[in-house]
């Protein structure tokens, strides 16, 4: 569970320590555009602003001139033109004209055409009326500003729609890649650049900021559109500077995560460093033959010893070990730690089996059965003293290629139990599906057991199917007589859990097997069912409830006579009876739950209990 979270804050730390990063782009950009379209509205709202001037002084001018030149095409009319042509520099041209468009007389010269590129418009509060049109051999359109004096006749200013665009090359709005002047009802008037560019753009929007603006006194619109990346590239130093910024704060706020986690005594990440350095360590669990009492082998776990003395247990990183591919090296250094700690033992108790874990990712990975030969092939631990457990936290996806590996295991000798039968992922169909010899049944069905006579539906179905497929059976994480007492009763031979010992130390568990395993040298077979009674002495079930019952319902001066009869019967009595069995039975042996540490063994606890003749009887 510690484990998993280390993943998920480790992974959520990642993505937040990238935030500094990927929010200097969004912040940056936003910024630019902000500023970009700022900057772009004032340059447009420039040009509008000198297009009202212009119109402005073109209205002036003919007011002006009506005001100081009653008469028409006169002497006095033309020196007054003149004059407003010298006070106003973006004048063009003053005419007179008829309303049907007949020239009566112009200031510069009789010879001046042009023609109307849009209609007629009546300008905001005033008589005046405006008109565009292009003069010729001219490409640049003037505002054409008319004020009718007389019935029939008209003035006409004709001035640029802005200053700027007597410049061909900077009229428009500087870095567009388009300007472009409209009437208000959309009609295009002028246009700077390449208005294609923008207009065919599959993302606009994003590529480009586009500004328009309308005139307030003058029926004209102005519109430019300036590239992003231009804009982009004057703040270029600024973004360097605070992606720099911004990569420092990842790279501290990422230090301080892992920093956290390391504190938390989250262990993944030093863990291929710790199988380097030799700190992974196994531990045995002794597998305890519940018909002689003996031991029949054990199962292989996996502790982290630190060098300051700490002990990390598996949970906080075995499935980080699965999911990075480091369960692989782990097993490695493990099976390598067996061979060099078991081998003179198996050597002389041919009848002990190791237990070794493998994960789903062995068997994709494929060089299991190779690194199996490699290890144990040249040494004095036989292939069918070896049982590979099937631990699958993760499902397994190609049970092909898992057959293929299981087959080849048992062609070396070995067998393969399926751990955790019924939890999980441990499917029951991978029982007969991969050839599976031994089911070992999980902690979680033995914890159902609460009394020996008292059934239990869900371990009695699963140990039945065992038998019927023809599988052997090992009970995991038994811990009281009464889980023992059943199981024995329904006829498995192995069990294994804390009321038989622990995980232990190498040194503790060879002291463990060689005591409890005495005068069993080279003993090949099994014994025979008409030698177990000579080897074991479990408590009679049915007479223990007599007994016990009895003791119950009798007065207390009944209690001496009921002790008498269970010891004639050769049972073990309980309350105060028991005391007096002991000491009248001191050849059975008591196999409690207990710490053992420094190579002290099972049968150290109670040698106080044994007379020294009598050390192979063993009683659960």
């Amino acid at each position: 569970m510690k484990s998993r979270i280390s993943h998920v804050l480790m992974f959520f730390s990642a993505i937040l320590a990238f935030a500094p990063v990927i929010s200097v782009d969004y912040l940056l950009d936003s910024y630019v555009r902000m500023r970009g379209i700022h900057e772009l509205k004032m340059d447009v709202n420039s040009i509008v602003e000198d297009t009202q001037l212009s119109v402005e002084s073109a209205t002036n001018t003919l007011k002006s001139l009506t005001n100081n030149s009653p008469s028409l095409c006169t002497p006095t009319f033309y020196r007054a033109a003149a004059v407003e042509m010298h006070n106003n520099h973006i004048l063009r041209q003053l005419i007179v004209n008829t309303t049907d468009g007949g020239l009566q007389c112009a200031l510069y010269g009789d010879e001046f055409n042009y023609i109307a590129i849009t209609p007629t418009m009546g300008m905001p509060g005033g008589p005046q009326e405006m008109t565009v049109v292009r003069m010729d051999g001219s490409e640049i359109p003037l505002l054409k500003v008319s004020l009718r004096v007389r019935p029939g006749k008209e003035i006409s200013a004709f001035v640029p729609i802005n200053a700027h665009m007597l410049d061909p090359v900077h009229g428009g709005v500087e870095k567009a890649i388009m300007t472009r002047f409209t009437l208000s009802s959309g009609l295009a008037i002028h246009e700077f650049g390449d208005p294609l560019r923008f207009f065919d753009d599959p993302h606009p929007d994003e590529n480009f900021l586009y500004v328009e603006q309308m005139a307030q006194n003058v029926p004209i619109s102005v519109s430019a559109a300036v590239p992003v990346d231009i804009i982009a590239a004057e703040y270029a130093d600024l973004n360097i500077g605070f992606t720099v910024v911004a990569s420092l704060a990842s790279c501290v706020f990422l230090w301080l995560c892992v920093q956290y986690v390391r504190r938390s005594q989250v262990p993944t990440f030093d863990l291929e460093r710790a199988i380097n350095d030799g700190e992974l360590r196994p531990r045995y669990q002794p597998v305890i033959d519940l018909q002689t009492g003996q031991i029949a082998g054990c199962e292989v776990l996996i502790r982290w010893e630190k060098p300051n003395g700490e002990i990390i247990s598996p949970g906080a990183f075995i499935e980080y070990a699965e999911l990075s591919g480091l369960a692989i090296p782990m097993t490695l250094s493990m099976m390598e730690q067996v061979r060099d700690d078991l081998e003179d033992l198996c050597d002389r108790y041919p009848h002990l089996k190791i237990g070794i874990n493998l994960f789903e990712r062995h068997f994709r990975d494929g060089s299991i059965v190779e690194d199996v030969q490699s290890i144990f092939g040249a040494t004095n631990i036989r292939y069918s003293q070896l049982v590979f457990e099937i631990t699958e936290r993760q499902p397994l996806s190609d049970i092909a290629g898992v057959n293929a590996i299981i087959h080849a295991l048992r062609d070396l000798g070995a067998k393969v139990a399926l751990d955790d039968a019924g939890t999980g992922h441990s499917n029951l169909a991978y029982i007969q599906k991969l050839g599976i010899d031994i089911v070992k049944i999980d902690r979680v069905f033995v914890e159902l057991i609460k009394h020996r006579n008292q059934p239990v539906p869900v371990v009695d179905a699963l140990i039945g199917m065992a038998f019927e497929l023809g599988t052997e059976i090992i009970a995991e994480g038994v811990e009281t007589e009464e889980q023992a007492l059943y199981l024995r009763k329904k006829g498995i031979r192995q069990a294994q859990g804390f009321l038989f010992a622990p995980a232990l130390p190498i040194d503790a568990y060879l002291a463990l097997a060689e005591r409890m395993n005495e005068g069993r040298d080279h003993l090949e077979e099994p014994p025979k069912d008409e030698q177990i009674d000579d080897l074991v002495n479990f408590e009679d079930d049915d007479q223990l409830d007599q007994a016990s019952r009895a003791n119950d319902s009798a007065p207390d001066a009944e209690d001496a006579k009921a002790s008498d009869t269970a010891e004639d019967a050769g049972l073990e009595g309980t309350g105060a009876t028991e005391e007096k069995r002991a000491e009248t039975k001191p050849e059975k042996i008591a196999v409690k739950k207990v710490d053992i540490q420094e190579g002290i063994s099972l049968v150290d606890i109670a040698e106080s209990e044994l007379n020294e003749g009598n050390k192979d009887k063993f009683a659960v």
